[in-house]
Protein backbone atom coordinates (compact mmCIF):
# COMPACT_ATOMS: atom_id res chain seq x y z
CA UNK A 1 0.00 0.00 0.00
CA UNK A 2 2.50 2.47 0.83
CA UNK A 3 4.64 1.78 -2.43
CA UNK A 4 1.45 2.32 -4.18
CA UNK A 5 0.94 5.81 -2.56
CA UNK A 6 4.14 6.34 -3.13
CA UNK A 7 4.09 5.79 -6.96
CA UNK A 8 0.65 7.58 -7.51
CA UNK A 9 2.27 10.23 -5.42
CA UNK A 10 5.54 10.54 -8.20
CA UNK A 11 2.64 9.77 -11.20
CA UNK A 12 1.34 12.77 -9.76
CA UNK A 13 4.08 15.19 -9.31
CA UNK A 14 5.01 13.64 -13.27
CA UNK A 15 1.87 15.01 -14.22
CA UNK A 16 1.90 18.46 -12.66
CA UNK A 17 5.23 18.79 -13.77
CA UNK A 18 4.69 18.35 -17.71
CA UNK A 19 1.10 20.61 -17.28
CA UNK A 20 3.63 23.25 -15.83
CA UNK A 21 5.69 23.09 -18.52
CA UNK A 22 2.87 22.42 -21.31
CA UNK A 23 1.33 25.61 -19.73
CA UNK A 24 4.69 27.45 -19.73
CA UNK A 25 5.14 26.71 -23.51
CA UNK A 26 1.52 27.44 -24.07
CA UNK A 27 2.38 30.92 -22.56
CA UNK A 28 5.16 31.61 -24.13
CA UNK A 29 4.01 30.79 -27.76
CA UNK A 30 1.13 33.19 -26.92
CA UNK A 31 3.08 36.06 -25.54
CA UNK A 32 5.30 35.45 -29.05
CA UNK A 33 2.44 35.66 -31.13
CA UNK A 34 0.87 38.75 -29.32
CA UNK A 35 4.73 40.43 -29.99
CA UNK A 36 4.55 39.58 -33.76
CA UNK A 37 0.79 41.17 -33.97
CA UNK A 38 2.59 44.17 -32.36
CA UNK A 39 5.08 44.44 -33.94
CA UNK A 40 2.63 44.29 -37.27
CA UNK A 41 0.86 46.90 -35.97
CA UNK A 42 3.89 48.81 -35.43
CA UNK A 43 5.04 48.29 -38.29
CA UNK A 44 1.71 49.74 -39.98
CA UNK A 45 1.34 52.94 -38.07
CA UNK A 46 4.74 53.36 -38.97
CA UNK A 47 4.21 52.99 -42.64
CA UNK A 48 0.69 54.90 -42.61
CA UNK A 49 2.75 57.74 -41.45
CA UNK A 50 5.33 57.68 -43.86
CA UNK A 51 2.51 57.39 -46.58
CA UNK A 52 0.70 60.29 -44.50
CA UNK A 53 4.19 62.58 -44.91
CA UNK A 54 5.04 61.41 -48.31
CA UNK A 55 0.98 62.57 -49.33
CA UNK A 56 1.53 65.79 -47.61
CA UNK A 57 4.95 66.86 -48.90
CA UNK A 58 3.22 66.08 -51.95
CA UNK A 59 0.66 68.14 -51.82
CA UNK A 60 2.76 70.90 -50.57
CA UNK A 61 5.08 70.38 -53.62
CA UNK A 62 1.67 70.42 -56.13
CA UNK A 63 -0.18 73.40 -55.22
CA UNK A 64 0.08 76.60 -56.58
CA UNK A 65 2.54 79.13 -55.69
CA UNK A 66 1.55 82.57 -56.35
CA UNK A 67 3.40 82.95 -59.53
CA UNK A 68 1.53 80.17 -61.02
CA UNK A 69 -1.97 81.29 -59.70
CA UNK A 70 -0.93 84.82 -61.50
CA UNK A 71 -0.40 83.02 -65.20
CA UNK A 72 -3.14 80.22 -64.98
CA UNK A 73 -5.02 80.44 -67.71
CA UNK A 74 -8.52 81.67 -67.63
CA UNK A 75 -10.31 78.05 -67.01
CA UNK A 76 -8.21 77.13 -64.43
CA UNK A 77 -7.64 80.35 -62.83
CA UNK A 78 -12.12 80.23 -62.19
CA UNK A 79 -11.35 77.25 -60.70
CA UNK A 80 -8.68 77.66 -58.88
CA UNK A 81 -7.88 81.23 -57.90
CA UNK A 82 -10.32 81.92 -55.05
CA UNK A 83 -8.10 84.73 -53.74
CA UNK A 84 -9.66 88.14 -53.32
CA UNK A 85 -8.32 91.98 -54.47
CA UNK A 86 -5.85 92.30 -51.68
CA UNK A 87 -4.33 88.89 -51.92
CA UNK A 88 -4.10 89.18 -55.72
CA UNK A 89 -2.43 92.56 -55.51
CA UNK A 90 0.08 91.65 -52.57
CA UNK A 91 1.05 88.41 -54.73
CA UNK A 92 1.86 90.57 -57.33
CA UNK A 93 4.01 92.83 -54.78
CA UNK A 94 5.55 89.03 -53.41
CA UNK A 95 6.79 88.14 -57.12
CA UNK A 96 7.47 91.57 -58.67
CA UNK A 97 8.84 94.19 -56.32
CA UNK A 98 12.33 93.59 -56.13
CA UNK A 99 13.00 94.02 -52.10
CA UNK A 100 10.28 91.36 -51.73
CA UNK A 101 10.92 88.85 -54.10
CA UNK A 102 14.36 89.05 -52.80
CA UNK A 103 14.35 88.86 -49.18
CA UNK A 104 10.16 88.28 -47.74
CA UNK A 105 9.04 85.41 -51.08
CA UNK A 106 10.06 82.20 -50.07
CA UNK A 107 7.32 80.07 -51.58
CA UNK A 108 8.99 80.01 -55.05
CA UNK A 109 11.28 77.78 -57.24
CA UNK A 110 13.90 80.13 -57.74
CA UNK A 111 17.39 79.91 -55.93
CA UNK A 112 17.86 82.34 -53.12
CA UNK A 113 21.62 83.10 -53.62
CA UNK A 114 20.92 83.82 -57.59
CA UNK A 115 18.08 85.99 -56.29
CA UNK A 116 20.51 87.72 -53.83
CA UNK A 117 22.95 87.95 -56.60
CA UNK A 118 20.77 89.52 -58.71
CA UNK A 119 19.61 92.33 -56.61
CA UNK A 120 23.09 93.29 -56.36
CA UNK A 121 23.30 93.25 -59.94
CA UNK A 122 20.43 95.70 -60.17
CA UNK A 123 22.21 97.74 -57.71
CA UNK A 124 25.34 97.45 -60.26
CA UNK A 125 23.49 98.11 -63.29
CA UNK A 126 21.40 101.44 -61.26
CA UNK A 127 24.84 103.10 -60.71
CA UNK A 128 26.13 102.65 -64.00
CA UNK A 129 23.22 103.85 -66.12
CA UNK A 130 22.88 107.28 -64.16
CA UNK A 131 26.64 107.02 -65.20
CA UNK A 132 26.22 107.03 -68.46
CA UNK A 133 23.88 109.63 -68.35
CA UNK A 134 26.02 112.77 -67.42
CA UNK A 135 26.42 114.19 -70.76
CA UNK A 136 28.04 117.42 -71.28
CA UNK A 137 25.14 119.09 -71.01
CA UNK A 138 24.39 118.04 -67.47
CA UNK A 139 28.08 118.97 -66.33
CA UNK A 140 27.73 122.57 -67.65
CA UNK A 141 24.50 122.72 -65.41
CA UNK A 142 26.30 121.51 -62.39
CA UNK A 143 28.61 124.23 -63.00
CA UNK A 144 26.30 126.78 -63.69
CA UNK A 145 24.33 125.86 -60.30
CA UNK A 146 27.74 125.63 -58.33
CA UNK A 147 27.95 122.15 -57.47
CA UNK A 148 23.92 122.43 -56.25
CA UNK A 149 22.22 119.40 -56.65
CA UNK A 150 19.06 120.47 -59.00
CA UNK A 151 16.32 117.49 -58.42
CA UNK A 152 14.00 118.81 -61.01
CA UNK A 153 16.62 119.39 -63.56
CA UNK A 154 18.01 115.72 -62.90
CA UNK A 155 14.36 114.21 -62.85
CA UNK A 156 14.07 113.15 -66.47
CA UNK A 157 17.39 111.43 -66.08
CA UNK A 158 16.34 109.08 -62.86
CA UNK A 159 13.00 108.51 -64.72
CA UNK A 160 14.72 107.01 -67.96
CA UNK A 161 17.96 105.48 -65.99
CA UNK A 162 15.11 103.30 -63.79
CA UNK A 163 13.17 102.51 -67.15
CA UNK A 164 16.06 101.72 -68.70
CA UNK A 165 17.52 99.63 -66.10
CA UNK A 166 14.16 97.73 -65.29
CA UNK A 167 14.21 96.69 -69.35
CA UNK A 168 17.98 95.13 -69.07
CA UNK A 169 17.28 93.42 -65.53
CA UNK A 170 14.48 92.02 -66.69
CA UNK A 171 16.31 90.52 -69.14
CA UNK A 172 18.84 89.13 -66.79
CA UNK A 173 16.05 87.96 -64.82
CA UNK A 174 14.91 85.31 -67.63
CA UNK A 175 18.51 83.94 -67.35
CA UNK A 176 18.55 83.74 -63.42
CA UNK A 177 15.62 82.42 -62.27
CA UNK A 178 14.47 79.23 -62.76
CA UNK A 179 10.74 79.30 -61.98
CA UNK A 180 8.95 79.02 -65.13
CA UNK A 181 10.98 75.74 -66.28
CA UNK A 182 9.96 74.46 -62.92
CA UNK A 183 6.41 74.81 -63.22
CA UNK A 184 6.10 73.44 -66.75
CA UNK A 185 7.48 70.50 -65.09
CA UNK A 186 5.28 70.56 -62.85
CA UNK A 187 2.43 70.46 -65.62
CA UNK A 188 3.01 67.64 -66.83
CA UNK A 189 1.07 64.82 -65.18
CA UNK A 190 2.48 61.72 -66.70
CA UNK A 191 5.46 59.58 -65.22
CA UNK A 192 6.94 58.60 -68.88
CA UNK A 193 9.99 59.10 -69.36
CA UNK A 194 9.85 60.85 -65.82
CA UNK A 195 14.27 60.44 -65.55
CA UNK A 196 14.72 61.51 -68.66
CA UNK A 197 12.66 64.74 -67.88
CA UNK A 198 15.06 65.82 -64.84
CA UNK A 199 17.99 65.04 -66.42
CA UNK A 200 16.88 67.29 -69.40
CA UNK A 201 15.18 69.66 -66.94
CA UNK A 202 18.81 69.95 -64.71
CA UNK A 203 20.86 70.48 -68.13
CA UNK A 204 18.40 73.40 -69.09
CA UNK A 205 18.91 75.04 -65.43
CA UNK A 206 23.02 74.38 -65.70
CA UNK A 207 23.02 76.26 -68.76
CA UNK A 208 20.19 78.88 -67.95
CA UNK A 209 22.83 79.76 -64.88
CA UNK A 210 25.86 79.58 -67.07
CA UNK A 211 24.94 81.67 -69.42
CA UNK A 212 23.54 84.45 -66.36
CA UNK A 213 26.93 84.12 -64.42
CA UNK A 214 28.89 84.86 -68.10
CA UNK A 215 27.32 87.87 -68.92
CA UNK A 216 26.50 89.48 -65.50
CA UNK A 217 30.41 88.72 -64.91
CA UNK A 218 31.26 90.83 -68.57
CA UNK A 219 29.00 93.55 -67.74
CA UNK A 220 30.04 94.22 -63.95
CA UNK A 221 33.50 93.98 -65.26
CA UNK A 222 32.34 96.90 -67.84
CA UNK A 223 30.50 98.69 -65.18
CA UNK A 224 33.54 98.44 -63.15
CA UNK A 225 35.69 100.13 -65.40
CA UNK A 226 33.40 102.88 -66.74
CA UNK A 227 32.93 103.68 -62.59
CA UNK A 228 36.51 103.74 -62.14
CA UNK A 229 36.89 105.96 -64.98
CA UNK A 230 34.46 108.23 -64.15
CA UNK A 231 34.93 108.93 -60.53
CA UNK A 232 38.72 109.25 -61.08
CA UNK A 233 37.80 111.88 -63.84
CA UNK A 234 34.90 113.59 -62.61
CA UNK A 235 35.82 114.06 -58.67
CA UNK A 236 33.53 116.65 -57.59
CA UNK A 237 29.87 114.92 -59.39
CA UNK A 238 30.33 111.39 -57.66
CA UNK A 239 27.99 112.94 -54.87
CA UNK A 240 25.40 114.20 -57.60
CA UNK A 241 25.91 110.68 -59.08
CA UNK A 242 25.18 109.04 -55.75
CA UNK A 243 22.33 111.23 -55.42
CA UNK A 244 20.50 110.58 -58.68
CA UNK A 245 21.39 106.72 -58.27
CA UNK A 246 19.41 106.72 -54.85
CA UNK A 247 16.34 108.72 -56.32
CA UNK A 248 15.99 106.59 -59.33
CA UNK A 249 16.28 103.27 -56.91
CA UNK A 250 13.76 104.85 -54.21
CA UNK A 251 11.52 105.64 -57.74
CA UNK A 252 12.01 101.97 -58.80
CA UNK A 253 11.06 100.50 -55.49
CA UNK A 254 7.66 102.96 -55.16
CA UNK A 255 6.31 102.51 -58.60
CA UNK A 256 5.29 98.89 -58.10
CA UNK A 257 3.09 99.89 -54.88
CA UNK A 258 1.03 101.72 -57.16
CA UNK A 259 0.88 100.28 -60.76
CA UNK A 260 0.08 96.69 -59.24
CA UNK A 261 -3.12 97.90 -58.17
CA UNK A 262 -4.46 98.24 -61.85
CA UNK A 263 -4.28 94.43 -62.37
CA UNK A 264 -6.82 93.50 -59.79
CA UNK A 265 -9.20 95.81 -61.04
CA UNK A 266 -9.18 93.44 -64.26
CA UNK A 267 -9.14 90.28 -63.11
CA UNK A 268 -11.32 90.00 -59.76
CA UNK A 269 -13.94 91.23 -61.68
CA UNK A 270 -13.31 88.86 -64.49
CA UNK A 271 -13.18 85.70 -62.01
CA UNK A 272 -16.19 86.81 -59.87
CA UNK A 273 -18.32 85.40 -62.36
CA UNK A 274 -18.41 81.94 -63.47
CA UNK A 275 -21.66 81.91 -66.18
CA UNK A 276 -20.51 85.49 -67.32
CA UNK A 277 -16.98 84.95 -69.09
CA UNK A 278 -15.14 87.48 -68.92
CA UNK A 279 -12.04 86.64 -70.57
CA UNK A 280 -10.69 89.87 -72.17
CA UNK A 281 -10.73 91.91 -68.60
CA UNK A 282 -8.67 88.93 -67.57
CA UNK A 283 -6.27 88.95 -70.57
CA UNK A 284 -5.52 92.24 -70.08
CA UNK A 285 -4.68 92.15 -66.29
CA UNK A 286 -2.39 89.28 -67.30
CA UNK A 287 -0.54 91.81 -70.37
CA UNK A 288 -0.77 94.37 -67.35
CA UNK A 289 0.97 92.13 -64.22
CA UNK A 290 3.97 91.38 -66.77
CA UNK A 291 5.55 94.71 -66.41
Amino acid sequence: MINLKENLEKNNKKMNSKNMISNVGLQTQFTKGNSKYENQDINNKHSKENIDNVLKKTKKIMAFNDEELNGLSYELAIKYDKRNYCQYYFSLLKTRHIILFTFCNSNDYNSKIIKIDLFLFNLAFFISINALFFSDETMHKIYEDKGIYNFIFQLPQIIYSSLISFAFCSFFELLALSQDLISNFKEQKTFKMINQRIIFLKRRLKIKFLLYFIFSSIFLLFFWYYLSMFCAIYKNTQIHLIKDTLFSFIFSLITPFFFYLVPGIFRIPALSNEQNKRIILYKISKFIQIF
